[in-house]
This record gives C-alpha cells, structure tokens and sequence, in this order.
C-alpha cells in the first residue's frame, strides 16, 4: 500500500463537512463476528449445516418459517444472540467521533444487519439498513401490523441441532408466527417500511448537504465486498454525485475508481490509523 494513501484519505476527512459512512460484512470481523466468505467460511461459523449440505443462500429463504419455524429461527436465533452479546469494536467510535465534528454531520448505510452501528451509539435515524435487520421482526401473515422490535424475545437455541425452542416470536397484533424483518433470498414477502422510512431521511440528508455551496463530502466505506455490490456501488454513486473523496477500506478487494482512494487494510487498523493521521494534522 502506498503509504500515502492515510495522508491523502485523513487529509479528505480532516477537510470534509459531512461523512457518509457505508459498511458491509467486514465491518464486523473485528468485532469477533464470523467471516461468512465463501461456503468454507459459513460452514466454519456453523458446523450443522456442513453435514446438512446447506449453504448461507439455502438457510436464508423465507419459505423455512413455513415448513420448519424451529429450524429457521434456529439459525436467526442464534445470530440475533450472537450480535446482542457482541461489543462493537473502536473503529465505530472513532467513525462516530467523525461525525460529530462535521459541520453538516453524517449518515450510515450499511448491508449488515446486526445492529452494530446503533449498538455503538449512532443516531438511529441517520442509519439506513439496506438490508433490515435482524433487531426487528414482521408478521409472516401480513395482517397489517408494522415491524415491531425483537427487544422482548430470546431464543433458545440447541447448540448441536440448531434448532430454536418454543416460544418463537409473535406478532403482538394478531398472534401469528413473526420472521426477521430482513430482506432474504427469494423474499417477496419482506415488508420495507423500515427501509422505505430510512431511505428517505437518507435522500434528505444528502439533498440539504448537496443544496449547500459550503459542503464537502467524504465517503468513508468499510468491509464492503463485490459478492452483492449494493453498498459498493452506492459509495461510487454518492462519491459521483457530490464530488465526494470516497475512502474504500478492504483487504482484499479494494479497487477504486481513477481518482479515488484504496486502502487495502481491515476496518479497525484502518480506521485507527486513518485517526491517527487526522490527529497529526490538527497539531
């Protein structure tokens, strides 16, 4: 890496007055959560399903909650303990720290959905989960109600089997089985409101940045991968449509477009020391 790509990235920050932080799966690595990369990296986080033969893409279908609730949310269980236990790591600190000192402040938009950046203590109306997440839950029956938190459940989950206990969740209006309010493969049945909701305060943000002649942008993406593009490629179009710096952190896949800034590290060692460069030039 060419050392200095900090300096040029810090040097975009340091002079930016609104950050938009986009983040994927590698975000999370740092904070000890699984590498889902690839079937070797999924069937390493959950071993059951190397002897079933199923694959993320098989596991992560809707159609599970109807033929086999204690199996579907037995994979979703476990992963909604997983991220209710796990602490995010200092890298969503200092990227809040950023952001607090950006004259017309900040947005997130991420595919991971774990919660993490409201966890961290971002503002959960400058968050746009583009995928859902798995912090809420949405009838199965479609019978009207609005995704409603997972806050008041836990799920009991076999550690051999996989296989969620009863009581699952249920929709508080009409009793039904309840399902992650999170966009799966072959989901024709995910309710966007949430998406819809945040999409717009997303748009907004950028509109009031863009209608201002004083406002310079910088994106700073983390852990976002080529698999599924979806925040790849919004990073490039935010960095097109605003003139913003784009700063892509990724180990392996890291290329840019002409002009852009590539630092091929993890997230955290990224971000501290893209920090430390930032602190440098304000002495």
């Amino acid at each position: 890496m060419d050392p200095s790509s900090i300096e040029r990235a810090a040097d975009a920050i340091a002079s930016a007055t609104a950050l938009l932080v986009t983040a994927g799966a590698g975000m999370g690595v740092d904070s000890g959560l699984p590498d889902f990369r690839g079937n070797d990296g999924f069937w390493k986080a959950y071993p059951p399903y190397q002897k079933l033969g199923m694959t993320f893409i098989d596991l992560a279908n809707p159609d599970w909650f109807a033929k086999d609730p204690a199996f579907a949310w037995g994979f979703y269980g476990h992963r909604l303990e997983l991220y209710r236990r796990t602490k995010p790591h200092g890298g969503f600190a200092i990227l809040r720290r950023w952001i607090d000192r950006m004259a017309d402040g900040g947005f997130v938009f991420t595919s991971n959905v774990d919660g993490a950046f409201q966890r961290a203590g971002f503002d959960p109306d400058r968050v746009h989960e583009c995928h859902g997440a798995l912090d809420w839950i949405q009838c199965t029956k479609d019978c009207g109600a609005a995704p409603f938190a997972a806050d008041a459940f836990v799920l009991t989950v076999d550690p051999l089997s996989f296989r969620a206990q009863e009581p699952w969740p249920t929709c508080p209006a009409c009793g039904s089985l309840g399902r992650p309010n999170l966009l799966m493969f072959d989901d024709y049945a995910w309710d966007s409101a949430r998406y819809d909701e945040q999409r717009e305060r997303l748009s907004a943000w950028l509109a009031g940045v863009r209608a201002k002649p004083s406002s310079k942008v910088v994106v700073v993406e983390c852990g976002a991968g080529t698999a599924i593009p979806t925040v790849r490629e919004r990073s490039e179009r935010v960095a097109h449509l605003t003139g913003a710096a784009l700063v892509r952190i990724n180990v392996r896949e890291h290329q840019v477009p002409k002009g852009q800034l590539a630092i091929p590290m993890g997230a955290l060692a990224a971000l501290e020391a893209l920090d430390a460069a930032i602190a440098a030039i304000a002495r």
